[in-house]
């Protein structure tokens, strides 16, 4: 799916900023039909946001089901002669798009784009009225899974029902991403698949595109463009290879772009369309312990993330995606996972263009319920549907981020239930599919299992593993961290031998509480157990990166065990740095491995 971007041949205007929007609490609007005329009741909802931490209503935060969106709009006479699409970034988790109250699209899952044609809908010259409502409940077909438990019992109120999930993270809801309307030619090129290889100080660039529509384009203009606007090689057939020599890498820490240019022409030589991708030519491979970016050992430093802010919630938010970045160089890190699901576009083009290396995850998070003997891998939970729901939003986040340089690795899901037996066909379909669709990026599925228990990890190119000794395992005895992680490493490796990042490791801290000797919740505590991972890591060759959890503080559902939140966080919600934030970043500036 190509992003929408402007060219001689494409416009676009975002529907971005205040809407009307209504929470449907007697779950009526669809039975009345509530698109079909304009809402009443309403109150102001930024786009994109979640709309949980808005208002001052708890109701409204914790609200299970239906919330309708509306706003007006008007389409130039102009566009009448072009190809007119709504794109919506994300909504979650579930949406149905109407304009002028026909129905346009519907959508499930909460973290990948989706869009409608309009052409034959809306009004040219005239006003245009779009209503999108989105449901946020979770069942095990979705992507998290999760259910809604009605509770019926002498302590709860009749009909009291709440919303269960497995993880932990807040279940933020609503439009999260951006509303764009944009313009094709009815012509027009629809996708667009770059690989690279590097052969003798030669770059190949592979490529493959597909036009559709009206007409028969058989004319095409392929060229690679570097920053400076120069043309350093091009082609003519919509399907072929550049071959660029000395090129300029994309590297860690060197985001260097070069503009991919698509042009298609009518038999007269007019332009029909044109796009331009950003792509980087750079190679991934693992090769014995290493992983290898452009043939030489890289070593992952960073953090898992989320997309989380105050008021915002996951809703994009430019402020902070631009600060985090520098945090992140700040910090000397070189790379993050996309936990638990795919981020913004927005985001992952800043990770292109500044040489930050991903590790994209599809949103498979709480496939385990942790202290429970429930068995999820079956028809009755995670079954034949979810398996088929998970194959659809591997294949959709693949399409979306398949030319992203910034990518180096897929992940299929988060700390499944990897001990039971039904997980091992589930995940062999996964990991056979991600391969079909693409074969130049390691695939993974992060651990929490035990190399004894773990039925799945041979199905995967490398071992990715989250691991709390000391906090969820010995809580408080940090003296038991060198012990209990290296006989663990050591373990998986005999087994698989495969090369380990540790993908998430780490302390609560709240930001001011201290005390020496460290106890738990300060900020010593969070150091000395980060550190103490650190030593045995550093020992051990065949671990490759080092993943802290987390970035910043996140918000979480409310329990005991979370005090306003995640506080694993080397920096506050608010991008404030703990101890820990000064110690990663000494270390980073001068690590043994890289």
């Amino acid at each position: 799916m190509l992003y929408p971007r402007e060219s001689e041949s494409r416009q676009l205007r975002t529907l971005s900023g205040l809407w009307r929007f209504k929470a449907d609490y007697l779950h009526e609007g669809r039975k009345q039909n509530w698109q079909m005329s304009p809402l009443e009741g309403t109150i102001n909802m930024p786009v994109p946001a979640s709309y949980n931490d808005i208002t001052q209503d708890e109701k409204l935060r914790d609200h299970i089901g239906d919330v309708w969106y509306e706003k007006t709009f008007f389409v130039p006479l102009s566009w009448r002669e072009e190809r007119v699409m709504l794109r919506v970034g994300s909504a979650s988790h579930h949406a149905t798009v109407w304009v002028n109250g026909v129905k346009v699209t519907e959508h499930s899952g909460g973290f990948l784009p989706f869009e409608g044609e309009l052409s034959s809908i809306i009004n040219y010259g005239e006003e245009n009225r779009i209503s999108i409502v989105v449901n946020n409940v979770l069942d095990w077909n979705s992507l998290p899974p999760g259910e809604v438990k009605h509770i019926e019992d002498e302590q709860h109120p009749k009909g009291y029902k709440i919303q269960e999930y497995h993880y932990d993270f807040f279940n933020y809801a609503g439009i999260h991403r951006p509303v764009i309307l944009y313009t094709t030619p009815k012509t027009y090129i629809e996708d667009i698949t770059v690989t690279t290889d590097i052969k003798d100080k030669i770059a190949v660039v592979h490529y493959e595109f597909k036009t559709t529509g009206e007409k028969s384009v058989t004319n095409y203009s392929v060229e690679l463009l570097d920053k400076e606007g120069n043309i350093v090689a091009s082609e003519k057939g919509n399907k072929d290879r550049l071959m660029v020599e000395n090129p300029k890498l994309w590297q860690p820490g060197e985001g260097y772009l070069y503009t991919f240019r698509v042009s298609s022409f009518e038999t007269n030589g007019d332009l029909v369309d044109r796009y331009r991708l950003p792509i980087g030519i750079r190679t991934v491979e693992i090769k014995g312990e290493q992983f290898l970016i452009n043939g030489k050992p890289f070593y992952f430093k960073g953090f898992g993330k989320h997309e989380d802010s105050d008021f915002n919630g996951r809703g994009l938010n430019d402020v902070i995606n631009v600060k985090d970045f520098n945090l992140l160089e700040w910090s000397n890190a070189n790379s993050f996972r996309t936990s638990h699901y795919p981020y913004s576009e927005e985001i992952m083009d800043l990770a292109d263009e500044l040489g930050i290396v991903v590790i994209d995850e599809v949103p498979a998070v709480g496939m385990n319920i942790w202290g429970q003997n429930i068995q999820l891998f079956n028809e009755d939970k995670l079954g034949t549907d979810a398996l088929n729901n998970h194959i659809k939003t591997i294949k959709d986040l693949i399409k979306r981020d398949k030319n992203h340089p910034s990518v180096v690795m897929w992940s299929v899901g988060n700390e499944a239930a990897t001990f039971e037996d039904g997980s091992v066909p589930y995940f062999k379909k996964l990991a056979e599919f991600t391969r079909e669709l693409d074969n130049t990026r390691p695939v993974t599925l992060v651990q929490s299992s035990k190399p004894k228990d773990d039925k799945v990890a041979q199905l995967f190119d490398i071992i990715c593993l989250n691991r709390y000794y000391s906090w969820y395992e010995d809580p408080g005895h940090l003296e038991l961290i060198d012990f209990q992680l290296e006989k663990e490493l050591k373990d998986w490796y005999a087994k698989y031998k495969q090369p380990i990042i540790i993908t998430e490791y780490g302390a609560d801290a709240i930001a001011g509480f201290h005390q020496d000797p460290p106890v738990m919740f300060t900020e010593e505590y969070q150091c000395e157990m980060i550190k103490e991972y650190h030593k045995v890591m550093d020992r051990l060759p065949f671990v490759i990166g080092e993943h802290v959890w987390n970035f910043a503080d996140f918000a979480t559902k409310q329990g005991v065990t979370r005090i306003v939140g995640n506080k694993k966080g080397v920096f506050t919600r608010q991008r404030q740095p703990k101890a820990a934030a000064h110690m990663l970043r000494k270390r980073w500036l001068a690590h043994p491995k890289e």
